[in-house]
């Protein structure tokens, strides 16, 4: 574009730049990055996806279909919030069972009302 001015502000929104050392620049640098990303660790660490939740369940010995299966049960009651996987566990360690065994008979419609009581009720 011919005859284009651009209205440039680089002198006056660097001026706070001005007389910072490498060092100090990129120790600012560093502390604006963390800025941006904290609120997308938060997200990532109190969030969750059933996607997620199924791969988790895969890799704690669940076949695709059951991992398909435990993630709806946990969305229909409630509990997708503390992780398909830690409902397993809650509801393995509440047998003494092993987990894989433990996930099968939540699917059976077993120890739900423990976990939920669990989980929603604060006790561990």
């Amino acid at each position: 574009m011919k005859g284009f001015q651009r209205d440039d502000d680089f002198t006056s929104r660097h001026q706070h730049l001005e007389g910072l050392s490498d060092e100090e620049l990129k120790s600012l640098f560093w502390e604006k990055i963390d800025q941006i990303v904290a609120p997308l660790l938060t997200l990532a660490h109190e969030n969750t996806s059933p996607s997620i939740e199924r791969s988790v369940l895969l890799r704690m010995g669940f076949s695709s279909i059951e991992a398909d299966g435990l993630v709806d049960l946990v969305i229909d009651r409630g509990l997708m919030g503390y992780g398909a996987g830690h409902v397993v566990y809650l509801a393995a360690q509440q047998t003494g069972g092993d987990i894989r065994q433990a996930g099968l008979e939540l699917m059976d419609g077993k120890h739900w009302d423990e976990v939920s009581r669990i989980l929603k009720g604060g006790v561990k």
